[in-house]
């Protein structure tokens, strides 16, 4: 009897029939709780897989555009170099162009320099002549007009006028 009426007792309490009320709503709505809970966790597992697949191949594409990005860097600095050596060798043939053209420049320049003093001095040379021959000219008349006579004058002109014929003979 003891044994019943401390069952009877604990029947009475609201903790029992809370208890009993939730294994009861358990056993009732629990395989579809768990079966959503289930579902809801299964969703948000296949979710979290999409999203580390996505990330995963994001990271490949990353990495590929990271070495293409290098490979054209590299062939961007070889094609700097390349064209930097081009340059370089453009500069110097253009510099020995422009040596080998000031020297031809200065050659001609020299040649023409001279010419003009080889033009100046055989002016120089014809003026001196000129002046030379007025002078011999003028001094030979002033002698002739002081030592010749008209009678050696006329002595002239005849052995001259003598001497026509062999001289046209010899033209």
């Amino acid at each position: 009897m003891v044994h019943e009426s401390l069952i009877g007792f604990q029947l009475m309490k609201p903790v029992f029939w809370v208890a009993v009320a939730f294994v009861l709503f358990f056993l009732i709505f629990g395989g579809r709780l768990w079966r959503a809970l289930t579902s809801m966790l299964d969703s948000r597992a296949e979710t979290i897989r999409r999203e580390l697949e996505e990330a995963s191949r994001l990271r490949r594409e990353a990495e590929a555009m990271r070495r293409d990005a290098e490979a054209q860097r590299e062939a961007a600095l070889a094609e700097a170099n390349r064209l930097l050596a081009a340059a370089k060798q453009e500069a110097a043939r253009a510099a020995a162009e422009a040596l080998a053209e000031a020297e031809a420049a200065s050659k001609r320049r020299e040649a023409m320099a001279m010419d003009r003093i080889a033009a100046a001095e055989k002016a120089a040379v014809n003026e001196v002549r000129q002046a030379a021959a007025e002078i011999a000219a003028h001094a030979a008349r002033a002698v002739i007009a002081q030592t010749v006579t008209a009678e050696a004058d006329a002595a002239l002109i005849d052995r001259g006028i003598d001497q026509l014929p062999a001289a046209l003979r010899a033209a």
